[in-house]
This record gives structure tokens, C-alpha cells and sequence, in this order.
């Protein structure tokens, strides 16, 4: 389908009856090297999304909420999505997480641009990307490794969702998570892993109960 970005406005459990299975097995290794306190929420822009603030909102989504349908960031305008996300750290990273649907609005050309604060939709669809990603067209949760070497001193990261399943029949590509893997640097270089505890008080945290995103020990030397 062809664009005339100029036209538009684009600002605009598993339970078991008989409880003697422990899932913080699954939910820890998971969450291993998750990226998600590094980021830079207020900070989120997203151009062409239906509803504001729905770009940051999917990035807000915890691990426990991956599958959860709502908030969901549209598209407005046409099927493409723009989205800037700044860390608070230097990010060294490792994937991609997604989470789309099997219908016809599921992005499928993702191009990755780090460290860049200029990118518009005109800029995004001429200047070649770090990387371009072929995403799959699933409910499912999807993992998307990148090329690490190019990603290793990421602070922010543009993401360029381009077109999506419809082949020019769909204006609306729509996106319910998205989540990164990797390491993190303070600024002051001091290299910091993350860790997580599968269970935890729910008084210690403003995120959803039963994941708690802790700060652990120095990788040193890395």
C-alpha cells in the first residue's frame, strides 16, 4: 500500500484443582534478563497511534500481563507505527518480545534504528535500519533476537513497524506487547544485572503481584 504521510496527522494459569505444581519454574527463567524498570516510560512517543499514550502503555504491560488483549496500541492513519523509546541506561540488547494476533492487523516488517532522536515517517522510510525484523503473524508471545554487536550501547531505540499481514488491505496494525531482553549499564558504567523473585509481597510493588523487578549483583569485568 502507498503512503502519503504528509496527509495525515500522525500525532494524532493455569490452575490446578489439586495445587502441588510450583509455576515460578516457568515464570523465572522467562524474565531472565528482562529489560522493563530501564525504561523510559513518560518518555514514549508514538506516532499514528489511535488512543495517546497507547505506545507507552503496551511497554508498561508487566510479564504477568503479556496476554492480556488491553491496552492495545492501533494505528490511525495508515497500517505504520512509529515508536521511540528511551532507556534510562545503557541497554545492551539481546530481543525483541511481541505480541500481535493471527488476523490480517499484524505488523510484519519491524526496522530497528538505536540511538537516534530525529526519525520521522519520512526519515524512517528512506534511511536504512540497524536491523530489520520479519515478524510472524501469531497470538502467541514472540521472541526476536538482534544482532548484538550492533545493539550493545543502546539508550534509546526507534522502532519502526512499516506494513503489517494485509498486503495493502488493512489500514490498522495493532499491537498488544511489547518487551525487551538484554543488560543494562548505569551511566556511570558500572555494569548491573537484573533478577527476579517469582514470589513477592504485593505491598512492595506498583506492578502487578507475583513479579518483583529486582536489582542484582555486579556482572564485573563483562
Amino acid at each position: 500500500m502507498s503512503h502519503c504521510h504528509d496527509e495525515h496527522d500522525h500525532n494524532h494459569d493455569h490452575n490446578h484443582s489439586e495445587g502441588a505444581h510450583d509455576h515460578s519454574d516457568d515464570i523465572t527463567p522467562a524474565l531472565q534478563n528482562h529489560i522493563y524498570e530501564q525504561i523510559d516510560f513518560d518518555a514514549i512517543n508514538t506516532l499514528n497511534e489511535v488512543e495517546p499514550r497507547s505506545g507507552s502503555k503496551i511497554c508498561q504491560k508487566t510479564w504477568a500481563q503479556r496476554m492480556e488483549n488491553e491496552p492495545e496500541l492501533s494505528s490511525d492513519a495508515d497500517e505504520q507505527l512509529l515508536m521511540h523509546v528511551p532507556f534510562t541506561a545503557q541497554i545492551r540488547l539481546h530481543s525483541i518480545l511481541l505480541r500481535t494476533s493471527n488476523t490480517s492487523s499484524a505488523p510484519l516488517t519491524l526496522k530497528l534504528h538505536p540511538n537516534r532522536d530525529d526519525i520521522d515517517f519520512s526519515t524512517a522510510s528512506a534511511l536504512a535500519p540497524t536491523q530489520t525484523l520479519s515478524l510472524a503473524q501469531t497470538s502467541e508471545i514472540q521472541e526476536h533476537p538482534v544482532k548484538r554487536a550492533l545493539f550493545n550501547t543502546v539508550r534509546s531505540l526507534d522502532l519502526f513497524f512499516e506494513d503489517n499481514w494485509g498486503a495493502g488491505e488493512e489500514d490498522v496494525t495493532r499491537i498488544s506487547y511489547l518487551g525487551f531482553k538484554g543488560e543494562w549499564m548505569k551511566l556511570n558504567r558500572e555494569p548491573i544485572s537484573i533478577f527476579y523473585e517469582a514470589a513477592a509481597n504485593p505491598a512492595d510493588h506498583k506492578a502487578i503481584a507475583g513479579i518483583k523487578q529486582g536489582m542484582g549483583s555486579e556482572l564485573g569485568g563483562r
